[in-house]
């Protein structure tokens, strides 16, 4: 894969029957691929038994003026640790430009903003990554693992985290419900 078909500021979809039902309708956001690997954040799933405000009151946050949404399940590594996906209108310490796409932040200083009123002005939060070794991610993509859609703001931010998988399959102008299971050889 060349440098111009990384995959960064993609969200990818599992495709059906992929085999992995950690992935089922997953739609990652994808945050970082370059030749040493890829680092992406599920946007599909909720994570049961957390709100935002419990995380922000879990790190010792008053949740202020933040709203109490679902918690995102980013993906099965490193489930406790947070990243948080939103608009390039804020940036911190240690923040990185997803490009096309948003920016992603990992500190705490990103939670006190959000619940300060000081925040970006569109984010969403998770909990835990998918990630890929070298040519990990390239290998799952030629056995029918995953499609790279365009990434899109409002299916991000404005779009219900049940509803985005399908949301992004019709964005890209494919009909979910004809996806098959298999692939054929020719």
């Amino acid at each position: 894969m060349t440098e111009a078909q990384y995959l960064s500021g993609r969200l990818l979809l599992a495709m059906p029957g992929m085999g992995d039902p950690r992935f089922d309708h997953a739609v990652i956001a994808m945050c970082v691929h370059d030749a040493h690997g890829a680092l992406g954040i599920g946007l599909g799933q909720v994570r049961e038994g957390i709100s935002f405000h419990g995380l922000l009151k879990d790190v010792g946050i008053d949740p202020g003026l933040a709203p109490d949404v679902p918690i995102l399940a980013g993906g099965p590594v490193e489930t406790a640790r947070g990243f948080v996906l939103h608009s390039t209108d804020w940036g911190g310490e240690g923040t990185v430009e997803v490009v096309g796409l948003c920016a992603l932040s990992a500190s705490l200083d990103v939670l006190r903003a959000i619940a300060e009123g000081r925040g970006p002005s569109q984010w969403v939060v998770a909990l835990g990554y998918a990630g890929w070794g070298a040519g990990q991610l390239e290998g799952e993509m030629r056995q029918h693992g995953w499609h790279a859609a365009e990434g899109r703001r409002e299916i991000l931010f404005d779009t219900q985290s049940s509803a985005r998988w399908a949301a992004t399959w019709r964005a890209e102008g494919i009909d979910p419900a004809h996806l098959v299971a298999a692939t054929g050889r020719a």
